[in-house]
């Protein structure tokens, strides 16, 4: 069985933790938690035929006091970059998140999310696709009502 370890990055209060919730045990929780540090899950997923386990790093959120150690992306097979569409600041953030794991890992696999779709947005689809500059798909999704949750998970297992 393959193992990767898959790192949640992005900017305080983005869904991370909300996201790994939703894939991992089929819940959503209304009451905002704060990861300190780092809380690992895991899930087995099935990409190709072959069963593969995907050990989900839960980091906490990026902010100006908080920088994410460098010492929790080694041995990431690849990460989620979360976007929170209410809030512009976290597509910042994660373009700075971004480059921070080119500069201490290479270039890994990535998919970015765009999360909160069952809200109102501050920003666009096509706002993050001219900030990423990439052709890769970005998913909107929603951990409250599951929207493109398990398949931004799963296209970044393919990925890997």
């Amino acid at each position: 069985m393959n193992k990767h370890k898959v790192v949640m990055l992005g900017m305080w209060g983005v869904g991370k933790t909300s996201l790994v919730q939703r894939f991992v045990n089929s819940i959503y929780d209304e009451r905002y938690h704060t990861t300190l540090g780092v809380k690992v899950d895991k899930k087995v997923v099935e990409i190709d035929g072959a069963q593969t386990t995907l050990l989900l790093w839960d980091i906490a959120g990026a902010e100006d006091q908080f920088l994410v150690p460098s010492h929790y992306l080694h041995g990431a097979s690849g990460y989620l970059i979360v976007i929170d569409g209410t809030r512009k600041a976290s597509l910042e953030c994660a373009l700075q998140l971004i480059n921070r794991v080119e500069q201490d890992m290479g270039k890994l696999p990535y998919i970015p999310i765009i999360n909160k779709c069952d809200l109102n947005w501050e920003i666009t689809i096509e706002d993050v696709a001219r900030s990423l500059g990439t052709e890769q798909q970005i998913f909107v999704s929603s951990a409250k009502t599951d929207e493109q949750v398990a398949e931004a998970f799963l296209a970044l297992a393919r990925a890997i």
